[in-house]
């Protein structure tokens, strides 16, 4: 039983961080295989729409390993959503409560805000900024630099490659004028 207890919570960042670090060398070792999410999306398409489409024309089963690491973190959040959820309330900083609040997000209850990402804000103007909007800004900026976060903060910096340095500094500047700039802006407007 303790080690249901143990997954649980929220491992600190000195035991998570090398444990997805050491995925890299793994991975290389393994077969010089490249670490990130967004290819196994191009991967899918590749493996189940028939179009004629060059993007799509490649030998897709050589990164077969690829979708099973996606099955498996798909899987992953199944059981931890279900079978492993953390009976303690997510913990929020007051100050971040105290900022959202003003913004009229006043749900703390789950790891997404259900005033924003909720059944019922899917088809209303803000369910389609948030879902549609937001979702091809994320595929594009995926596919415009070259791979996603993940693929480039944790593999392309572990591979000293200046174009992942260069990515993974945008993105957090994207991140951070989508917080205070651009999230204020939107949710004021669709009020």
């Amino acid at each position: 039983m303790e080690i249901f207890e143990l997954i649980r919570k929220p491992w600190p960042w000195y035991v998570a961080g090398p444990i997805i670090g050491f995925t890299v060398p793994v991975l290389l070792l393994l077969g010089n295989k490249s670490f990130g999410i967004s290819s196994s999306l191009r991967h899918i398409c590749a493996a189940v729409i028939p179009a004629n489409i060059s993007f799509f024309k490649y030998d897709w089963k050589k990164e077969a390993w690829n979708l099973f690491f996606v099955a498996g973190i798909t899987l992953g959040g199944f059981v931890a959503t279900y079978l492993l959820t953390n009976p303690d309330s997510l913990i929020v900083a007051e100050s971040t409560k105290a900022s959202l609040t003003q913004l009229g997000i006043t749900d703390f209850s789950g790891l997404m805000p259900a005033d924003i990402f909720s059944v019922e804000n899917i088809l209303s103007l803000k369910g389609l900024i948030f879902f549609v909007l937001g979702g091809f800004l994320v595929g594009f900026g995926t596919r415009y630099a070259g791979g996603c976060t993940s693929g480039h903060a944790i593999m392309g910096l572990a591979n000293l490659q200046w174009p992942s340095l260069v990515a993974t500094i945008f993105f957090m500047v994207g991140g951070f004028f989508s917080t205070w700039i651009l999230l204020p802006w939107l949710l004021d407007m669709v009020r």
